[in-house]
């Protein structure tokens, strides 16, 4: 039998990180992050994907968080082990060995990655204006972020968040939002125990054939 790491887009690159500082090489799917726009259809995009797995694959590792309800009522034949955080950005700042689903702050945009993986303010604005004309996507844009009064750099020691190019970037879309630009501590912990099989009180580990609700999630 075979495990596989069931990776968001979002995250790819910190999965790679993961198993080479860990020593592990298991198979990697991807998850597009574009569904997580609306997690029913990220749910959809799950089902699929579990579906359409190796019948020898009888662990699944998921380099992701609850993100909105995308593993409501999720249930598969495998075993299924999910970090017990409210979403990427979520487990992105875990940086201590204690159940923390959401250390996000109210009012706070983060940023972490770099690439094309990375999370990209300017690259929601360009996605609006595919959608709608420059007047109307200037309306949803500053709608979207209207209650962001800061834009955090997470720092995870994974890449050199400090770059002159990638600060300068980072400025440049906090001005588009009106924010302040700050830098924030962050880790690679949660997917470093994923993959190297430490599931403790911050992993959700279910068995073949469960239902995965919400309140099972994040209730202890």
């Amino acid at each position: 039998m075979s495990t596989v790491i069931l990776s968001c887009t979002t995250l790819l690159e910190y999965v790679q990180k993961a198993q080479e500082s860990c020593g592990t090489s298991y198979p990697v799917v991807e998850l597009d992050r574009k569904y997580h726009a609306e997690p029913s259809r990220m749910r959809e995009h799950i089902l699929k994907t579990l579906a359409g797995l190796p019948s020898d694959v009888d662990t699944v590792l998921a380099a992701m968080g609850f993100c909105g309800g995308s593993w409501q009522n999720v249930s598969c034949a495998r075993t299924l082990v999910i970090p017990r955080a409210a979403d990427c950005v979520a487990l992105a700042l875990v940086t201590r060995e204690r159940y923390s689903p959401d250390l996000k702050e109210p009012g706070h945009m983060y940023l972490f990655g770099e690439g094309d993986n990375g999370f990209s303010i300017r690259a929601i604005y360009e996605n609006l204006l595919e959608t709608y004309d420059r007047e109307m996507a200037d309306i949803v844009f500053d709608m979207y972020f209207e209650h962001y009064y800061h834009l955090d750099i997470i720092d995870n020691g994974l890449y050199d968040c400090y770059d002159l190019d990638y600060v300068e970037q980072a400025q440049e879309d906090a001005v588009r939002i009106h924010a302040e630009l700050d830098f924030v501590p962050g880790s690679n912990l949660l997917l470093e125990k994923l993959v190297s099989g430490q599931w403790d009180s911050q992993f959700f580990v279910v068995p073949p054939n469960t239902t995965i609700t919400q309140e099972k999630f994040f209730n202890l």
